[in-house]
């Protein structure tokens, strides 16, 4: 008898090892998507297939990420690790150079018998980790489309010569150190294409072609498909259709314009990233009518991609295999839409640090449910290995999530956490402002700021430290947002400035009161340093 149970054990575990029993994975990112959609609440957006999969899976509506910019929120997500903790915390450091062994998600699940490969942006940029990550390359012979050259990734010809023209003056101008991220077309664009003429449309059926290409080789393997959105990040580029979704005249401006009362003049920025771009005022207020357009750009995209994963998904229905496979969406960060007065990610304030997070698995118990227990998108290494039935690696710094899949309601998680290096100084990337940019057209803005830092902080201000060195460290809560301005480099270094949110009176972060509440500032503070100090 134990012989037969023998048998019949490395029998399953052979079975197992060939991935014949294992689900498949859609890991899908989206870039610089906030909750914008018609299942977390948007009276504005158009998303069914996000709505009908949030429908049928669990929608988290407390899912926050661990800095709201896209290297330092992708590499702590895939690594599994905080962004203290790989030693990334600005777009140009890559985690792999920084963490020579650490294992990434898909490559430990590579290691245990899938085939792992992607298609977009999951990563940032060029640190794509191609030797570790990824078991394969995409199916560029079977996508049966030609790869569509947008200069710029506009596709209107005056959109190209309006990019053009732009990167001629800024190099002329200011040279080849001054004019690094500077050189853009406009924020908006809506060409009349066909989906695939613009990147997240042909990515989409490159991992379409890809997904197709696997389960005709190797069937019995499973797949961990990664297929990362570029769109709603700026330039809010959609083909026109999507744009005609909408109607303007319906789209309200942001209600909150302002900055918190009393809050920290180190935790918004100038809105850098989008006075970049050609016609938006490199000074000053956003108009209303510019703020609309923005606003209906953004929504067009969110539409886009909202159309090319319900693509994605068919195909995955089309293969058979919807059934057995996880699919798991996420944001990458949120985006201030005018909200605080400012435009793009980069804070510690609830709009850029919350983010869309939705699942559906296969024998999942909670469907068309939603969760407000606190989740962080660290949590979702863990979690697909636990839905995968894959080992944990002991370097993981999130908690897995599945068992919210089946009781959305139970006791979780007190606190979520979230950094960025000084917004206002700091926007850029998370790096520190180069020579470069004090050199341009942005030098007064850079000094209106700093003024505004100076004046708040009198002799507190410390220029090394407040360029190279701050660091907001964010606590959220059930109720409240805790906001801790220190020197990153020395964890018991004596805040420079505090802030306090109650989300139960003040949901939108209007008003700072961190100093009416001594004692339960000393609580959430004790309670954050317990976390990072991790």
């Amino acid at each position: 008898m134990k012989l037969l149970l023998a048998i019949l054990s490395l029998a399953c575990l052979s079975a197992s090892s060939q991935g014949k029993e294992r689900p498949h994975v859609l890991f899908v990112a989206i870039d610089d998507l906030r909750p914008e959609l018609g299942c977390y609440g948007s009276p504005i957006a158009k998303s069914p297939v996000l709505d009908k999969l949030a429908a049928e899976g669990l929608r988290f509506d407390r899912a926050y990420c661990q800095q709201a910019i896209c290297s330092p929120s992708r590499a702590s997500l895939m690594t599994g690790a905080r962004p203290d903790t790989i030693g990334v915390i600005e777009n140009t450091a890559y985690f792999r150079k920084l963490n020579p062994k650490i294992i990434t998600l898909p490559q430990h699940f590579i290691a245990n018998g899938y085939e792992a490969v992607y298609c977009g942006k999951i990563y940032h940029a060029r640190m794509t980790d191609n030797e570790h990550s990824w078991s394969r390359k995409p199916a560029w012979n079977r996508v049966g489309l030609k790869r569509i050259q947008n200069p710029g990734g506009y596709a209107k010809v005056e959109n190209q010569a309006l990019w053009k023209e732009n990167g001629e003056k800024i190099r002329a101008k200011y040279g080849k150190e001054g004019s690094g991220g500077l050189i853009h077309g406009p924020a908006y664009e809506d060409a009349d294409i066909p989906d695939h003429g613009y990147t997240d449309g042909f990515n989409t059926r490159l991992a379409i072609a890809t997904l197709k290409d696997h389960l005709a080789k190797k069937k019995d393997q499973p797949l961990f498909l990664a297929l990362g959105f570029t769109k709603p990040h700026l330039d809010f580029n959609a083909p026109k259709r999507y744009w005609d979704l909408y109607d303007p005249a319906a789209i309200k401006l942001a209600a909150q314009s302002r900055a918190p009362r009393n809050g920290a003049a180190t935790g918004l920025h100038a809105s850098f990233e989008l006075r970049t771009r050609h016609g938006i005022p490199k000074t000053g207020p956003i108009g209303d009518q510019l703020a609309r357009t923005l606003l209906h750009a953004y929504y067009a995209c969110v539409s886009y991609v909202d159309a090319q994963i319900g693509l994605m998904i068919g195909a995955l229905e089309e293969a058979g295999v919807r059934d057995n496979t996880i699919i798991i969406v996420w944001g990458d960060h949120g985006w201030h839409l005018g909200e605080m007065g400012i435009w793009g990610k980069a804070t510690n304030y609830e709009i850029a640090t919350r983010v869309p997070l939705i699942v559906w698995t296969p024998d999942m118990m909670a469907r068309g449910k939603s969760t407000k227990a606190l989740v962080e998108l660290v949590d979702i290494y863990p979690s697909l290995c636990e839905l995968a039935g894959l080992p944990l690696p002991e370097h993981l710094e999130g908690k897995s999530f599945v068992p919210l899949l089946n009781d959305p309601d139970q006791e979780w998680k007190t606190a979520a956490v979230s950094q960025f290096p000084n917004p206002a100084l700091r926007e850029w990337a998370a790096n520190p402002l180069s020579e470069g940019m004090r050199q341009t057209f942005f030098g007064p803005l850079i000094e209106e700021v700093e003024a505004k830092i100076i004046k708040q902080q009198g002799k507190r201000w410390n220029r090394d430290l407040f360029e190279n060195h701050l660091m907001g460290y964010t606590l959220r809560t059930g109720r409240h947002r805790l906001v801790v301005w220190r020197d990153h480099r020395n964890p018991k270094a004596e805040p420079v400035f505090v802030e306090l949110y109650d989300h139960q009176s003040d949901p939108s972060e209007t008003t700072n009161i961190a100093a009416d509440h001594a004692e339960l500032v000393r609580k959430l503070s004790a309670q954050l340093d317990a976390i990072v100090a991790k």
